[in-house]
Formats: structure tokens, sequence, C-alpha cells
């Protein structure tokens, strides 16, 4: 591994061993980097190298410069200084237009998709195809359809992307970077919401297009994706290159120091999780949504962190929601011993309910506004119309234990990491002080420290007696955090599971077949 702006000879030694690298047979080379937003340094000295045919993994913590390197390859920011070469030809570009014109399509992090169209308007938005002057919209859905089933999607081209569940959305996303014929595809956290199902058809996907000679350059935080998917991999911290590692031969403790400077064995320990009685906090007695939900018999104890698991759709979101006020239900609960059954989510945040939703952007931020009024939202009612000093005091502690990296309070939250995002809506529950926690996807987007970081606080928080429901995709971190686990299938829940007596493969099993052993 090397440092700083040394990376030049880290690739070259590689190319020396590999015979896949050198000189103008690259497809894309990415020189010295520099990009500046106020009172940030995103990029510094950057460098990046990738070959035919090769998938080159992008990683690093969150706010490291990840996103921002690929927003100038694609055209989005243009560099302060810096060169960029394709096929061994310097190039610059002004738009997003020109990128996709020299044949770079990117899979955005936060997904570029028109909620108000339908799957196929999408797809092929800007270049319809056409039978004359006029679009043919027969041509537009049969190819629209065949991109689908590409990706293993099962929803159809006249869906509204509004309607679509996130996983699904992000299969539109990738669908639609498959529908022009680019030389290099980005994709920035392709799986944060995909389940292992979804995941399978996108590595199909990717290793078809590597086949053809095209070059997929990853950005994950899932260090097992890119063991299994990824030729080699570049490291990024603090806006630097840090290292380029073939991956074959590296290990995951070593990318983890690479990235942040310390190895798995320094991550915050896991909490253990005693055997012992807890006073009841929520009951759950029924909640129901005909068609859609039919949930009766969870529970959460004060302290106690309650996993939901399950594929996409089983209808843990949409339970996350409806304890949130969000949906319209049929609910029969109880909070601390008090009934709740006409929430709102008002009414669900004065009972002391806050949740971390899936889409953060849509659901949990105002992008535009700063990130003090972001984390100061849920907890501004008790101090007047105008309490921005009694908010900072509030919102300083929580933003500084989760080790958000932002210029300042007033910068607008839209303009931080995906992975800092996620961490304000966390901070903002954190400084009003709450007794239910539901965490949906609580990861999504965070690199391994930062989700370390995350569950040591989450961890706190139920020590200190708030109760926790949390939904994720990835079962390891609700066996490793969670004291009881609840599978939901078809939007019930079928089975409760103690992670300390089950085995992952059992969970996981009932997980898939929707059946547990005693049924």
């Amino acid at each position: 591994m090397t440092t700083g702006h040394n990376t030049e000879s880290t690739v070259s030694h590689q190319a020396a061993d590999t015979g896949r690298v050198g000189g103008n047979d690259l497809a894309v080379r990415m020189h010295d980097i520099v990009k500046t937003f106020p009172g940030t340094r995103a990029c510094n000295g950057a460098m990046l190298e990738v070959a035919p045919g090769e998938v080159h993994c992008l990683l690093g913590e969150n706010g490291a410069g990840k996103s921002t390197l690929m927003k100038i390859l694609s055209g989005s920011y243009t560099p302060d200084s810096g060169t960029i070469t394709l096929d061994g030809v310097e190039t610059s570009f002004s738009s997003p237009v020109d990128g996709v014109r020299a044949g770079i399509s990117t899979i955005y992090q936060e997904l570029d998709l028109v909620p108000d169209l339908t799957v196929a308007q999408n797809l092929f938005l800007g270049h319809e195809p056409r039978r004359g002057p006029f679009v043919s919209h027969r041509k537009r859905d049969r190819l629209a359809q065949a991109a689908i089933h590409r990706v293993g999607g099962s929803f159809a081209p006249s869906d509204v992307v509004a309607n679509l569940s996130v996983a699904d959305q992000q299969l539109t996303a990738i669908a639609k970077a498959l529908t022009t014929d680019a030389r290099v595809v980005i994709m920035d956290e392709p799986s944060a919401a995909l389940t292992d199902h979804d995941l399978a058809a996108v590595f199909r996907v990717i290793r078809e297009l590597t086949a053809a000679g095209k070059s997929v350059i990853y950005i994950s935080h899932r260090l097992d994706e890119v063991k299994a998917i990824g030729d080699r991999a570049t490291v990024m911290r603090d806006g630097s290159t840090v290292g380029v590692f073939d991956v074959a031969a590296v290990t995951k403790d070593e990318l983890v120091e690479a990235m942040i400077g310390r190895g798995l064995q320094a991550l915050p320990p896991r909490r253990p999780r005693p055997d012992q009685a807890r006073t009841q906090l929520l009951e759950v007695r029924r909640a129901a949504i005909p068609g859609i939900l039919d949930v009766s018999g969870i529970t959460v104890g004060h302290g106690e962190i309650v996993g939901l698991a399950g594929l996409g759709g089983a209808g843990r979101s949409t339970l996350l929601a409806t304890l949130f006020g969000d949906r319209t239900a049929t609910l029969d609960l109880t909070l601390d011993g008090a009934r709740l059954d006409r929430l709102t989510p008002r009414r669900a945040v004065a009972a002391g309910i806050g949740l971390v939703p899936e889409d953060r952007k849509s659901q949990g931020l105002f992008l535009e506004q700063s990130i003090l009024r972001n984390a100061g939202i849920a907890a501004l009612a008790p101090f007047g119309i105008n309490p921005l000093k009694a908010a900072r005091q509030l919102c300083t502690p929580p933003l500084q234990r989760l080790g958000v990296k932002f210029a300042g309070l007033d910068q607008p939250v839209g303009q931080l990491s995906g992975g800092n995002q996620q961490k304000v809506v966390l901070a903002k529950w954190m400084a009003r002080g709450i007794d239910l926690l539901l965490l949906d996807e609580p990861t999504r987007g965070l690199d391994i420290g930062a989700k370390a970081d995350l569950f040591e606080q989450v961890q706190a928080l139920a020590e200190s007696g708030v109760g926790v429901l949390m939904a994720s995709s990835e079962l390891s971190e609700l066996t490793e955090n969670c004291d009881l686990i609840w599978v939901m299938h078809e939007g019930r829940n079928i089975a409760a599971f103690d992670p300390r007596t089950t085995s992952a493969a059992d969970i996981a099993r009932c997980v898939v077949t929707g059946r547990h052993d005693n049924d």
C-alpha cells in the first residue's frame, strides 16, 4: 500500500504483476484531482486507474471523497485541477450529458429517478426509441421489460416509480444505466437497498458487462461484496487516494485499516445481551392494513433491541411506518401502558417515538436546510418559536458522538455524504430524547467504522432504557445487536428467534421459505 500522491507507483507495480493495466491501455485514468467546496476539500490529489473489463472497487469512509470523484468523472462536477483520460485520450466534461455521450453511465447512491413517471419512461428518459419522428411506446415498453428482466425485477414497465419499494427503485436505476451503450458503468452503493436475491442478479449483470470488455467502478462499504465481485480496489481517505489493492490478495482487515486507520479488532465491541427481565414498553396487539399487513404479538421492553428480518416486501418498513403513524391502519397497541390507536407522526413524536426511515432524503431530511435545523427539528418544540441557540446546545453532542463530518452547523445537509446524512437523522432523535426508536435499514450507505459507531450509540440508548425496533436486510446486524429477532413474511410476523440460541442459518431459512422448523 502507498499513501498520498504515490498511488501511481502502486498501480504500475500491480500492472507488472497482472499484465492487465498499463499506460494507454487504461479505460479511465484520473490524476491529481482536486475539488473544493465552501469549507471542505472533498478531493485532494485523488487518483484512480481502471482497466477495460475490470470491476474496480472504490472504498473509503463516508465523506472520504468517493462520490465526489465519481461525480467529476461523470460530468456532474468540474474539478478545480487534475486530469482525466478515457482510453488514453485526455478529456473534460461540463455536464452529465457530456459524460453520457462519452460512454459513462452512473447509478447514483441517491437515486436519479423521476418519481411521477413510469418505469419505462424513466429508463429511456432523454433517449426514447422512435419510429420516425414519434416515440415508439410499444418498442420502449418491450425494451424496458427486457431491462427489468435482466436485473431480476418483478415489477412492470407501466408501474409508477413512486409506488415501487426502495429496492425496486434501486433495480430500476440499475436497469436505466444499462439502456445506454456505456463503456464505463459507475455503481455507487448499488446494493444498499437490495436483498441477497436481488444482488445475485446485479452481480450477473456486472459479469456480463466486464466479459464484454466494459469497466465497472463499484462503490460499496460491504467488504463481502468487494471480495466477491472486485478485481482491484482503490481506497480513499480524507479526499486522497491512500492505496490500490489486488482484491484476491488483500484481507478485509487490511482494507478496513486503509479506510479508517484502524483494524476490525479496534472497532467498538458489540453489546452484551444479558438474560434479564425488562419492563414492557411497546406492545403491538394488532397492526393491520387489509391485504398488506397483519401483525400481532410483538413487544419491546425498556432497553431491549428487537430486530425485524425478512425479504424485500415482507412488511418490515410498512410496520415501522405504521407504528410511526405514517400509514392508515387498524391499530391496537400500548406504549408504557398508554393505549395508542389513532396515530399520526405528530402524535407519535409527542408520545416519545422516533423513526429513522429507509429513504432518508424524502422522508427524514430537508436537504436544503442546515444541519442545525434538521438535527433540531424534533428537539425544537419544547423551546418556543425560534430556539436555535437551545437547538445548537442539544444537537452538537449527538452529532459529535456519531462522528458526523461537516463544515459547520449552518451547512446545508444536502451537501453531506449519504452516510453523514443518515447520522443526522439519528442525531435528531438523540437530541430530543425518546422512549422508542424505530430503525429502518439504519446502516444503508454507512462504511464499516460508521456502522460500528452507529450501533455503539444505539446500544448506549438501549442501556439508558430506550426500546429499539430495527429492520435490517443484513442478518448479521440483527444477530449481533438484537435481543430478539422477528421474521416477517408476506406482511405477517411468523416466528421469533433468540439469536443467542439460534443459528443465523436457521433464521435465514425461515426468512427465505416463510416457514419455521416447528411448522
